[in-house]
Protein backbone atom coordinates (compact mmCIF):
# COMPACT_ATOMS: atom_id res chain seq x y z
CA UNK A 1 0.00 0.00 0.00
CA UNK A 2 1.55 3.32 -1.11
CA UNK A 3 2.13 5.62 1.80
CA UNK A 4 0.45 9.45 1.60
CA UNK A 5 2.75 12.22 0.97
CA UNK A 6 3.80 13.95 3.91
CA UNK A 7 5.08 17.41 3.19
CA UNK A 8 6.35 18.25 6.78
CA UNK A 9 9.23 15.66 5.67
CA UNK A 10 10.34 18.42 3.69
CA UNK A 11 11.95 21.86 4.75
CA UNK A 12 11.50 24.83 2.13
CA UNK A 13 14.53 26.58 1.44
CA UNK A 14 16.87 28.72 -0.95
CA UNK A 15 19.27 25.50 -1.58
CA UNK A 16 18.50 25.34 -4.97
CA UNK A 17 18.21 28.91 -6.18
CA UNK A 18 22.06 28.92 -4.28
CA UNK A 19 22.98 26.60 -6.49
CA UNK A 20 22.03 28.43 -9.68
CA UNK A 21 23.46 31.21 -8.10
CA UNK A 22 27.00 29.72 -7.72
CA UNK A 23 26.47 28.95 -11.34
CA UNK A 24 26.23 32.18 -12.62
CA UNK A 25 22.38 32.48 -12.56
CA UNK A 26 21.20 35.98 -11.14
CA UNK A 27 17.45 35.81 -12.20
CA UNK A 28 15.71 32.52 -10.90
CA UNK A 29 12.01 32.15 -11.37
CA UNK A 30 9.71 29.47 -9.51
CA UNK A 31 6.59 28.21 -11.17
CA UNK A 32 3.69 26.24 -9.51
CA UNK A 33 -0.04 25.99 -10.20
CA UNK A 34 -3.52 25.51 -7.83
CA UNK A 35 -6.86 24.03 -8.52
CA UNK A 36 -5.50 21.37 -10.74
CA UNK A 37 -7.71 18.68 -9.29
CA UNK A 38 -10.63 20.80 -9.04
CA UNK A 39 -14.71 19.95 -10.49
CA UNK A 40 -15.30 23.77 -11.26
CA UNK A 41 -13.46 26.68 -12.21
CA UNK A 42 -10.05 28.02 -13.84
CA UNK A 43 -6.83 26.63 -13.33
CA UNK A 44 -4.12 29.25 -12.10
CA UNK A 45 -0.53 29.13 -12.46
CA UNK A 46 2.23 31.80 -10.78
CA UNK A 47 5.72 32.35 -11.63
CA UNK A 48 7.81 34.14 -9.31
CA UNK A 49 11.42 35.78 -9.00
CA UNK A 50 12.38 36.78 -5.44
CA UNK A 51 14.81 38.98 -4.26
CA UNK A 52 17.62 37.74 -2.32
CA UNK A 53 18.88 40.77 -0.51
CA UNK A 54 14.70 40.93 0.66
CA UNK A 55 14.15 37.78 2.00
CA UNK A 56 10.62 36.91 3.62
CA UNK A 57 10.14 34.31 6.13
CA UNK A 58 8.04 31.52 6.47
CA UNK A 59 7.40 30.72 2.88
CA UNK A 60 6.19 27.11 2.50
CA UNK A 61 3.83 25.09 0.48
CA UNK A 62 0.58 26.82 0.23
CA UNK A 63 -1.18 23.74 1.40
CA UNK A 64 0.41 24.03 4.68
CA UNK A 65 -0.11 27.74 5.51
CA UNK A 66 -3.47 28.77 7.00
CA UNK A 67 -5.56 31.04 3.98
CA UNK A 68 -4.41 33.89 6.49
CA UNK A 69 -1.07 33.11 6.52
CA UNK A 70 -1.34 32.76 2.49
CA UNK A 71 -3.26 36.08 2.05
CA UNK A 72 -0.20 37.55 4.55
CA UNK A 73 2.49 36.06 2.79
CA UNK A 74 0.83 36.94 -0.51
CA UNK A 75 1.26 40.82 0.19
CA UNK A 76 4.70 40.22 1.02
CA UNK A 77 5.69 38.25 -2.03
CA UNK A 78 3.98 41.33 -4.07
CA UNK A 79 5.73 44.00 -2.24
CA UNK A 80 9.25 42.42 -1.98
CA UNK A 81 9.34 40.08 -5.16
CA UNK A 82 11.49 41.25 -8.34
CA UNK A 83 8.78 40.23 -10.43
CA UNK A 84 6.07 38.34 -10.42
CA UNK A 85 2.48 36.98 -12.81
CA UNK A 86 -0.30 34.82 -11.97
CA UNK A 87 -2.15 33.66 -14.69
CA UNK A 88 -5.70 31.97 -15.15
CA UNK A 89 -6.50 28.67 -17.26
CA UNK A 90 -9.88 28.59 -17.60
CA UNK A 91 -12.19 25.79 -17.08
CA UNK A 92 -13.25 25.30 -21.05
CA UNK A 93 -9.41 25.43 -21.96
CA UNK A 94 -8.66 22.85 -19.35
CA UNK A 95 -11.75 20.57 -21.02
CA UNK A 96 -10.37 21.42 -24.48
CA UNK A 97 -6.35 20.26 -23.81
CA UNK A 98 -6.68 18.54 -20.67
CA UNK A 99 -5.34 19.62 -17.01
CA UNK A 100 -1.83 18.29 -17.47
CA UNK A 101 -1.39 20.53 -20.38
CA UNK A 102 -3.21 23.48 -19.02
CA UNK A 103 -0.69 23.12 -15.84
CA UNK A 104 2.73 23.64 -18.19
CA UNK A 105 0.52 26.25 -20.76
CA UNK A 106 -0.35 28.39 -17.66
CA UNK A 107 2.95 27.96 -15.90
CA UNK A 108 4.80 28.76 -19.29
CA UNK A 109 2.62 31.99 -19.50
CA UNK A 110 3.28 33.24 -16.28
CA UNK A 111 6.81 32.83 -17.30
CA UNK A 112 7.22 34.35 -20.76
CA UNK A 113 5.04 37.19 -18.85
CA UNK A 114 7.82 38.03 -16.20
CA UNK A 115 9.44 41.21 -16.95
CA UNK A 116 11.99 41.19 -16.55
CA UNK A 117 12.91 37.67 -17.55
CA UNK A 118 14.64 35.04 -15.71
CA UNK A 119 17.60 33.13 -16.85
CA UNK A 120 16.46 30.32 -14.91
CA UNK A 121 13.22 28.09 -13.46
CA UNK A 122 12.50 26.01 -10.90
CA UNK A 123 9.17 24.46 -11.70
CA UNK A 124 7.08 21.79 -8.79
CA UNK A 125 7.21 18.82 -11.17
CA UNK A 126 6.20 20.00 -13.73
CA UNK A 127 8.76 19.39 -16.91
CA UNK A 128 8.15 22.34 -19.47
CA UNK A 129 8.44 21.17 -23.03
CA UNK A 130 6.42 18.42 -24.34
CA UNK A 131 7.99 15.38 -25.33
CA UNK A 132 7.37 15.94 -28.77
CA UNK A 133 8.81 19.31 -28.83
CA UNK A 134 12.40 19.18 -30.34
CA UNK A 135 13.19 22.77 -29.41
CA UNK A 136 12.72 22.35 -25.91
CA UNK A 137 11.60 25.06 -23.17
CA UNK A 138 14.40 28.22 -24.08
CA UNK A 139 15.24 28.62 -20.71
CA UNK A 140 17.36 26.60 -18.66
CA UNK A 141 14.69 24.75 -15.79
CA UNK A 142 14.74 22.28 -12.80
CA UNK A 143 11.51 20.30 -12.29
CA UNK A 144 11.64 19.65 -8.51
CA UNK A 145 9.92 16.52 -7.03
CA UNK A 146 7.51 18.25 -4.50
CA UNK A 147 9.12 21.56 -5.00
CA UNK A 148 6.58 23.73 -3.25
CA UNK A 149 7.60 22.28 0.25
CA UNK A 150 11.39 22.24 -1.08
CA UNK A 151 12.17 25.95 -2.39
CA UNK A 152 10.98 28.90 -1.33
CA UNK A 153 10.63 30.21 -5.18
CA UNK A 154 7.82 27.38 -5.95
CA UNK A 155 6.43 27.95 -2.42
CA UNK A 156 5.83 31.73 -3.45
CA UNK A 157 4.53 30.78 -6.82
CA UNK A 158 2.28 28.49 -5.26
CA UNK A 159 1.17 31.19 -2.84
CA UNK A 160 -0.09 33.69 -5.54
CA UNK A 161 -1.69 30.88 -7.36
CA UNK A 162 -3.94 29.98 -4.50
CA UNK A 163 -4.90 33.31 -3.00
CA UNK A 164 -5.54 34.04 -6.74
CA UNK A 165 -7.78 30.72 -7.05
CA UNK A 166 -9.50 31.16 -4.44
CA UNK A 167 -10.27 35.20 -4.15
CA UNK A 168 -11.48 34.13 -7.90
CA UNK A 169 -14.26 31.03 -6.24
CA UNK A 170 -15.58 33.60 -3.94
CA UNK A 171 -16.67 35.85 -6.81
CA UNK A 172 -17.77 32.19 -8.27
CA UNK A 173 -19.76 31.64 -5.17
CA UNK A 174 -21.70 34.61 -5.35
CA UNK A 175 -22.75 33.35 -8.90
CA UNK A 176 -23.06 29.96 -8.30
CA UNK A 177 -24.73 30.10 -4.45
CA UNK A 178 -26.06 26.71 -4.42
CA UNK A 179 -22.62 24.58 -4.83
CA UNK A 180 -20.82 26.49 -1.95
CA UNK A 181 -17.81 27.52 -3.26
CA UNK A 182 -16.37 29.91 -0.79
CA UNK A 183 -15.61 26.51 1.57
CA UNK A 184 -15.07 24.03 -0.76
CA UNK A 185 -13.05 25.64 -3.57
CA UNK A 186 -14.46 23.96 -6.74
CA UNK A 187 -12.90 20.39 -5.47
CA UNK A 188 -14.95 17.31 -5.51
CA UNK A 189 -16.17 17.71 -1.51
CA UNK A 190 -19.03 16.27 0.09
CA UNK A 191 -21.28 18.92 -0.33
CA UNK A 192 -20.12 19.26 -3.69
CA UNK A 193 -20.94 16.23 -5.25
CA UNK A 194 -24.19 16.39 -3.18
CA UNK A 195 -24.85 19.77 -5.10
CA UNK A 196 -23.92 18.30 -8.40
CA UNK A 197 -26.31 15.27 -8.22
CA UNK A 198 -29.10 18.06 -6.78
CA UNK A 199 -28.77 20.58 -9.01
CA UNK A 200 -26.13 19.47 -12.20
CA UNK A 201 -23.23 20.88 -13.62
CA UNK A 202 -22.69 25.01 -14.83
CA UNK A 203 -21.11 26.32 -16.87
CA UNK A 204 -17.87 26.56 -15.01
CA UNK A 205 -17.58 23.13 -14.18
CA UNK A 206 -14.66 21.30 -16.18
CA UNK A 207 -16.90 18.86 -18.56
CA UNK A 208 -14.06 16.29 -18.88
CA UNK A 209 -13.88 15.26 -15.45
CA UNK A 210 -15.91 12.17 -14.70
CA UNK A 211 -17.87 13.51 -11.48
CA UNK A 212 -19.28 16.26 -13.80
CA UNK A 213 -19.19 14.22 -17.31
CA UNK A 214 -21.79 11.48 -14.90
CA UNK A 215 -24.21 14.03 -14.48
CA UNK A 216 -24.18 14.81 -18.15
CA UNK A 217 -25.58 11.81 -18.94
CA UNK A 218 -29.25 11.59 -20.36
CA UNK A 219 -30.66 10.56 -16.99
CA UNK A 220 -30.17 13.43 -14.94
CA UNK A 221 -33.43 16.04 -15.85
CA UNK A 222 -31.87 18.97 -15.19
CA UNK A 223 -30.54 22.04 -17.35
CA UNK A 224 -26.49 21.46 -17.12
CA UNK A 225 -25.23 24.83 -18.00
CA UNK A 226 -26.86 27.04 -15.98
Amino acid sequence: MARAFDSSQYTCTRIFESQAFRRGCRLVAGCDEAGRGALLGPLYAAAVILDPDQPIAGLDDSKKLSAAEREALSVEIRSKAIAFEVVAVEAAEVDAINVYEASRSGMIRALQALKPAPDYVLTDAMPLERGDNSAGFPIPYRSIIHGDARSVSIAAASILAKVGRDARLRELDRRYPQYRLASNKGYGTRDHFASLARYGPCSEHRQTFQPVKDCLLPLFPFNARV
